[in-house]
């Protein structure tokens, strides 16, 4: 194989290492992309390619999250990863692991830790890389890198939930919930939310947000019944979609364009959290985004008309 092939060949393994770890479509890809160039630069191919790919991306990702992590703590309101809509690395065997790892909730949980537990439970847990691949990978010993799996393990296992339906549910569950936000049915909404449900949005100042998290079945229900169907009205669509491997919804002005991402956590038959990803810097990979300001001021020029 050319190292074009062997590359081409490992391409969706990378990304999805340096996603998980980064939390970030559009700075996965740059890594990867720099990995393809360090490959394509080395005078001699390496005994194994996907170790010294996998190596490579690991620590470009471990490199660009200490400095993202700054940026984070100065960001405006709450913080998101990027919406992923497609994993494109698929392996049968590790299928739970994966769908597991990358849903908004595990990612958020991957914030807490720090960049090497971080690297680390996602090369060993998710990707079932060996002791030895994962300390060359970060260049640590295998000793410490256990320690460090096991420091990640107890964060992570502490904020999972204990029970999860299958897909089929939560995707059922997704559709009514959507049938209900269009409908502004504040009953319906109410009998498909838990009871300390939040809604949280991340616009990073560059959009329309929440002034604060809303909390509790009852207020969630009121906004959204409150706000959907006027969106609705002027043009506005949901298109049901999985994000980050959970159902959740694409919305789109009347052109089209992206206005923002919503994604469902759900537990035990009920949605418990609803993010909502506005800032459209974390939308422009998925297509043309909407002005989001645009479409708030239709929305109350058409209240306005209405009285």
């Amino acid at each position: 194989m050319s190292k074009v092939e062997e590359f081409e060949d490992l391409r969706s393994l990378l990304f999805s290492i340096a996603y998980r770890i980064l939390g970030s479509v559009s700075e996965a890809e740059d890594a990867v992309q720099e990995t393809w160039l360090r490959f394509d630069a080395s005078p001699t191919r390496p005994t194994s390619t996907k170790a010294f790919l996998s190596t490579t991306v690991t620590r470009l990702s471990i490199d660009v999250l200490r400095s993202a992590r700054v940026r984070r703590e100065e960001y405006v309101g709450p913080w998101f990863p990027e919406p992923l809509l497609n994993d494109p690395y698929q392996d049968p065997a590790r299928s739970v692991e994966l769908a597991d790892s990358v849903s908004m909730a595990a990612l958020l949980l991957l914030e807490r830790l720090s960049p090497l537990e971080r690297s680390v439970f996602v090369l060993r847990e998710v990707f079932a890389f060996g002791f030895d691949e994962v300390a060359t990978a970060v260049g640590r010993s295998e000793a410490a890198c256990r320690q460090l799996l096991v420091r990640a393990r107890r964060h992570m296992e502490a904020g999972r939930p204990r029970f999860r339906a299958d897909h089929q549910e939560r995707q059922e569950l997704a559709t009514r919930f959507l049938d209900a936000m269009k409908d502004g049915d504040i009953c319906g909404l109410q009998r498909l939310l838990a009871a300390d449900v939040q809604l949280v949005g991340d616009s990073g100042g560059k959009a329309p947000r929440l002034a604060r998290a809303v909390t509790g079945a009852q207020n969630v229900a009121r906004l959204l019944a409150a706000s959907f169907p006027w969106l609705f009205h002027i043009g506005v669509t949901a298109e049901p979609h999985d994000v980050n491997g959970e159902p959740g919804a694409i919305v789109r002005d009347r052109d089209g364009k992206v206005l923002h991402v919503l994604a469902f956590e759900m537990l035990e038959g009920q949605v418990r959290t609803i993010r909502s990803v506005v800032n459209p810097d974390k939308l422009a990979h998925l297509g043309p985004v909407a002005d989001a300001w645009a479409v708030d001021r239709a929305v109350r020029e058409a209240r306005r008309a209405s009285r």
